[in-house]
Parts: structure tokens; C-alpha cells; sequence
């Protein structure tokens, strides 16, 4: 998992990136808002974020603000990285748009639980994407079979294009993952089969 780190102090951005990989976490390091902004909007950024709260250019909130506005901003999972503790300060920041919090001086097993947490939704956030592709190519497979169909009123052809006929069991099987067990019918029986039937010498 990647992780982008806002921290415009040297001695914690340092103390923070040596943790990270310490825990083998692919660290990307910004130094103030501005730069981690920049970085943000790469498609190669990181999409775990942990933002200090006051930096110059741009604090940890309004980069919280600025990242849920992007097209893919519900892509990414944030942890704001804060000295404040006041219960109004925590909810400044989550209204910003901050999935979690981590108070500083921070605790390191407190840390690397917030972000497992963070990895781990990010990592069912990507599955559900990907059972979602699967669904939509599904129901695009599904929606092939749909519309109006020029199908012939006695042998019951489809016509598939260039005045080429088709048996209507071809064409499903070949449009579709369907495939045909064959049988008789009663009435096609009484029409078709039982007459051969009885033409058979006895």
C-alpha cells in the first residue's frame, strides 16, 4: 500500500516516514499543502493520505475539501495528523472531509491501527469496484439480447444481418452464455413425430 504524507516539519515528517516504512508501506513525502495538492492530483498518487493539519499553502482541512472535490475524491482514504484535541477541532476536520484522526505527538500503535484500518477499506473499496465492472459487463452482455428482434413467423430464424438466417438457438448461444438441451414438445409430437411414427411398418 502507497501513502502520502503532508508534514511541512522536517523532525516529524522524517520520524513519520521512517515509521511507515519501518512497517514496509511505499511512502510518497510531501513537505506543505502545496506540494501534496500537486502530488494529489497525479494518477499515480497515493490513495491513503495522512495530512497534517497546519501547513502553509494549504492546511490539512481545505486539502481534505480540495481532494473530496476531485472525480475520484471518494477514492481516497484520509488521516488527518493534529495536535488540536478539542472535540470541536475533531469535528471540524471530519466535516472536511477526513475519514479518521491521529492526535500528535502520535502513539505508534495507534497509528499503524488507524492505518490498517484505512488499508484494509480502501482495499474492499477496490474490490466492490471491480465486482461492479463485472456486473456492468454482465448486464451489457444481458442488454445484447434486448430490442427487436427480426425473427421469421415459420421457421423461426433470426435474421442476423445480410439476409443471413439463423437458427434462434445459435443465435442466443452465441450472444449469450445460454446453452439448449433439445427435446419434443406435446403439441410437435401429435404434429410431426407421431405421424412418422405411424408410417413405420408394423
Amino acid at each position: 500500500m502507497k501513502i502520502l504524507i503532508a508534514e511541512d516539519d522536517p523532525v516529524s515528517r522524517t520520524v513519520l516516514e521512517k515509521t511507515l516504512l519501518k512497517w514496509d508501506y511505499d511512502v510518497q513525502v510531501t513537505c506543505d499543502g502545496a506540494e501534496a495538492w500537486d502530488a494529489i492530483q497525479t494518477p499515480e498518487s497515493a490513495r491513503l493520505l495522512i495530512l497534517d493539519w497546519m501547513m502553509p499553502e494549504h492546511d490539512g482541512p481545505e486539502l481534505c475539501q480540495l481532494t473530496r472535490a476531485l472525480p475520484e475524491g471518494n477514492n481516497f482514504y484520509i488521516l488527518l495528523l493534529t495536535a488540536k484535541t478539542q472535540k470541536e477541532d475533531i469535528v471540524t476536520g471530519l466535516d472536511a472531509g477526513a475519514d479518521d484522526y491521529v492526535t500528535k505527538p502520535f502513539h505508534r500503535d495507534e497509528l499503524r491501527a488507524r492505518v490498517s484500518t484505512g488499508c484494509r477499506i480502501l482495499q474492499l473499496q477496490s474490490q466492490l469496484a471491480s465486482r461492479i465492472g463485472d456486473l456492468e459487463s454482465a448486464l451489457s452482455e444481458v442488454n445484447r439480447l434486448s430490442g427487436l428482434l427480426p425473427i421469421c413467423a415459420y421457421c423461426k430464424r433470426i435474421r442476423k444481418g445480410d439476409d443471413y438466417w439463423q437458427a434462434v438457438e445459435h443465435y442466443i448461444a452465441h450472444h449469450s452464455q445460454a446453452q439448449f438441451s433439445h427435446g419434443v414438445c406435446p403439441d410437435c409430437y401429435e404434429k410431426h413425430v407421431k405421424p412418422e411414427l405411424e408410417k413405420l411398418p408394423e
